[in-house]
């Protein structure tokens, strides 16, 4: 993979008809850094990497990939830089696995290319880190749902990105996989931006965290900053203990579905905290 790329959101907002997903947000994530973006459903997360990765135009505001509008970027030239790995993808496709991971390799192929010894070298790099060497020879379209998931990281590892894109890659993964996968993440030469809900993950494998609420950026800096009691139950409108894990040093979050929520203070101003 290449030098990390810097990636920056300015004031964007993204409207559907009459309807607003997200208004004014912005975020950075530095060259190397694993960022994570959380909030409830339909706060505005898949929305904003659809931004991001070129699905979804803003109405408002920029997309900056090492500086330049990702959306004047030509599609070829950003493929080489940002690989995206989507929601529920609905992709069903007649091929092996193997021949799905090598995909990833498209951007940088001319049109009747075919694949050198580094394609291949790259291909087998990415079925193994993802664990799908046992069946990389089997049709995709007989997978099961975190088998799919895996392959479709591996296509996007092939890709070899400096800027990774990924709304909840632990979906349908099971809990060695979901570990697998993130800590893949962070071993990297790469930006990362990835959409999660599982929060003890996030405050785990990520460097700093964005929790969207009704569109909006309610909070963002650290882990340790952000994940507290009171940010729990403004947002998600739960009662929660928050303590540093004494293994891992990440904040540890544990609910309390039985007590009610704590009474939310007065909103403050967003900004990330100092050192962050």
């Amino acid at each position: 993979m290449t030098t990390a790329t810097e990636l920056s959101v300015e004031g964007v907002t993204l409207t559907a008809g009459a309807h607003r997903l997200v208004r004014d947000v912005s975020l950075t994530a530095r060259p190397g850094e694993v960022v994570g973006l959380v909030g409830p459903n339909g706060s505005g997360k898949s929305s904003l990497l659809r931004a991001v990765y070129r699905v979804l135009r803003p109405d408002a505001g920029l997309v900056r990939v090492d500086g330049a509008d990702a959306w004047r970027l030509p599609p070829r030239r950003l493929a080489r830089t940002l690989a995206a790995v989507v929601q529920q993808s609905a992709a069903d496709f007649d091929l092996s696995v193997r021949d799905v991971v090598a995909m990833g390799r498209t951007p940088h192929k001319r049109l009747l290319d075919g694949d050198d010894a580094e394609d291949v070298r790259l291909v087998e790099a990415a079925l193994a880190a993802v664990d799908a060497v046992d069946f990389a020879d089997r049709s995709f379209d007989r997978l099961s749902g975190g088998e799919r998931q895996r392959v479709l990281i591996a296509r996007a590892l092939a890709q070899q990105p400096s800027l990774l894109v990924l709304d909840e890659p632990t979906n349908h993964l099971d809990v060695r996989h979901q570990l697998d996968v993130l800590g893949l993440l962070r071993r990297l030469p790469a930006t990362v931006l990835v959409a999660l809900h599982d929060l003890n993950l996030a405050a785990y494998h990520c460097d700093r965290l964005y929790v969207l609420r009704d569109g909006e950026v309610t909070a963002a800096g650290t882990p340790v900053d952000v994940l507290t009691p009171h940010l729990l139950a403004e947002v998600y409108g739960v009662s929660a203990e928050v303590e540093v894990h004494p293994r891992t040093g990440a904040p540890h979050v544990t609910f309390l579905p039985d007590a009610p929520p704590a009474p939310a203070a007065p909103a403050a101003p967003v900004r990330e905290h100092a050192g962050s």
